[in-house]
């Protein structure tokens, strides 16, 4: 086999269907993290104003924790929370009915080829560390760290 074949046997090898061109390792890139705290910022501030027809959005404090954005850009996934309370699964369908309204808002404040399509999750991390923290707390716990 010549040089010059096995040069371009490495380069389709490197440049497969598998691998991303500009980010192999699969972390988000810099593109992915700025769109995605923008679309958090422009959503917090729609459900900062809670202007939503849905009956069951009304009076509901919200609060988006992070966005992560598709490497194309198309969809977006927003973990949401309702701080002290732990019921944020009853409001995800009423979260996705108005999926569509919230992403043409988004569509207006941000200057994107297109508007990524918004999905809601439940921000699980919150309720994680405060159950961390009471168990550092328990009187078991805090016998070990003494001994």
């Amino acid at each position: 086999m010549s040089s010059s074949a096995t040069r371009w046997s490495w380069f389709r090898l490197e440049s497969g269907p598998g691998l991303s061109k500009g980010n192999p390792s699969g972390a988000p890139t810099q593109r992915q993290l700025r769109v995605g705290e923008e679309i958090r910022h422009v959503l917090a501030g729609l459900f900062a104003r809670t202007e939503f027809r849905d009956p069951e959005l009304a009076g509901v404090a919200i609060t988006v924790t992070e966005v992560r954005v598709s490497p194309d850009l198309r969809h977006a996934t927003a973990f949401v929370t309702r701080l002290g309370r732990s019921d944020v699964d009853a409001v995800l369908p009423a979260l996705k009915r108005v999926a569509s309204f919230l992403r043409t808002q988004t569509a207006h404040a941000l200057r994107l080829r297109s508007a990524p399509e918004l999905h809601f999750q439940a921000d699980t991390a919150i309720d994680y560390a405060m159950e961390i923290d009471q168990l550092l707390r328990s009187p078991a716990v805090k016998r070990d760290i003494r001994q």
